[in-house]
């Protein structure tokens, strides 16, 4: 085989692992809201009017890490026996235009509407409990005491903060 014959293949062979190898690493990256319009220009057409615009997002939700046990002296069990689960997403976003007919002269002047997508955070319920026995005791020769069992829900947790845009305006 000729030199220039190998550095041609040897070329080749480097250039095919490059893109296989390019394509192995770049992870695919999910996206965070989904689009969502709702076409209304056949409506508009067949009826020789202007429609309105509506549009939407969707968030997709996405489970985090759970909040690990916390081990506290003098407890048997941990004080999350079931953690709780963190999942951000956020509230669905909305956007409306519409046209109004003008009274004073020709064509449309339009109201719209706009709710973007909030962040939401949530945790998920947990559970926290206690068994009815203390940790060893040495002064009873290392059995554990009687004590009253406890049992304690951990609630769900939300935040977020929405907000919305409502406004007049020339134009469709």
């Amino acid at each position: 085989m000729k030199s220039t014959t190998r550095g041609t293949l040897a070329a080749v062979v480097t250039g095919v692992a490059a893109a296989m190898g390019a394509a192995a690493v770049t992870p695919a990256v999910a996206a965070e809201k989904v689009p969502v319009p709702v076409p209304l220009d056949g409506v508009g057409r067949a009826l020789n009017l202007q429609t309105p615009k509506i549009a939407g997002e969707l968030p997709v939700p996405m489970p985090g890490g759970p909040e690990g046990p916390r081990y506290v002296e003098g407890r048997l069990l941990p004080d999350r026996a079931v953690p709780r689960l963190p999942v951000g997403a956020g509230l669905p976003g909305a956007g409306l235009r519409t046209p109004l007919p003008n009274l004073l002269g020709h064509g449309f002047d339009h109201l719209g509407a706009d709710a973007p997508a909030a962040d939401l955070t949530t945790l998920t319920p947990g559970l926290a409990a206690d068994t009815p026995l203390s940790a060893p005791n040495p002064d009873h020769y290392g059995l554990p005491d009687l004590k009253l069992p406890q049992a304690a829900v951990l609630g769900p947790l939300l935040k977020t903060v929405p907000g919305a845009n409502v406004g007049m305006g020339e134009g469709d």
